[in-house]
């Protein structure tokens, strides 16, 4: 794959490579200037990360389910699914 270098200094990272990393609109990278080719990492939100966790200590007191459906709502599943679950 190829990309071309503006006059800006600025290159389209290829939708193939963007949809392998998850790499969305806004997402920050830095790059490693140390690095003997490019080298380029996402950079994420910490204070984001904490509340993740924060979140994650108070659902080790529930199941996974409970967890799931206090997050994503409650699913109804058939009963081969829900079998499939166990």
């Amino acid at each position: 794959m190829k990309s071309t270098i503006t006059s800006k200094g600025q290159i389209t990272i290829p939708i193939k490579i963007r949809r392998r990393l998850n790499l969305k609109p806004g997402q920050v990278l830095e790059f490693d200037e140390k690095a003997a080719y490019l080298k380029a990492t996402k950079v994420f939100d910490s204070r984001k990360m904490y509340k993740v966790i924060g979140c994650c200590r108070k659902a080790n007191r529930r199941t996974g389910k409970q967890w799931l459906e206090e997050t994503r709502g409650p699913v109804e599943l058939t009963p081969d699914e829900d079998a499939k679950r166990d």
